[in-house]
């Protein structure tokens, strides 16, 4: 099993609970998740004249190889109504793999670690919530030294965690 950090956005429809409705589909998909960030809201980054979004980060274990991972994520963000469109546009959902263990990858549909994730302080923040002193695989800095040497983002804390799902039972 590998220890894996996920950044999940919203900012279409019910935010929070795209985000729940996410974290709730992982485990079926073979991603048992550990630990949940607070939620924060930030501003759009790249394309800006969009509703902001809703952030988190989970830390998850998983026996799935990183492009199987990619995969069932892909699979979520789909049955949560993902459109790709715009680059940087709206979207019902994001799932993306930030860390996958110490592993470094490089291929043609997916990086790890994220390649923009030491420029994202809405990635950064939750992350450095759950893992202050991670280190990053290829940089050494830690999430801490990230976050304070990312570029300025205007964002601010929604919730210290996701509300449970009326639904979901509590155990």
């Amino acid at each position: 099993m590998r220890t894996v950090y996920l950044a999940l956005g919203s900012n279409i429809g019910d935010r929070e609970t795209n985000l729940r409705a996410a974290i709730e589909r992982l485990p079926a998909a073979g991603i048992a998740v550990l630990r949940e960030s607070a939620i924060y809201e930030t501003e759009p980054v790249g394309y800006t004249k969009q509703r902001w979004f809703l952030n988190m980060v989970v830390e998850a274990e998983t026996g799935l190889f990183p492009m199987q991972l990619l995969t069932r994520t892909g699979k979520i963000e789909r049955a949560l109504g993902r459109v790709r469109g715009m680059h940087n546009g709206p979207r019902t959902i994001d799932i993306d793999i930030l860390l996958y263990g110490n592993a470094v990858v490089r291929a043609p549909r997916l990086e790890i670690p994220h390649p923009r994730m030491h420029e994202r302080r809405f990635v950064l923040a939750p992350l450095a919530d759950l893992a202050p002193d991670l280190r990053h695989p290829v940089t050494r800095k830690s999430m801490r030294q990230l976050l304070e040497a990312a570029p300025p983002q205007t964002m601010r804390l929604l919730h210290s965690k996701l509300t449970p799902c009326p639904t979901s039972t509590q155990t």
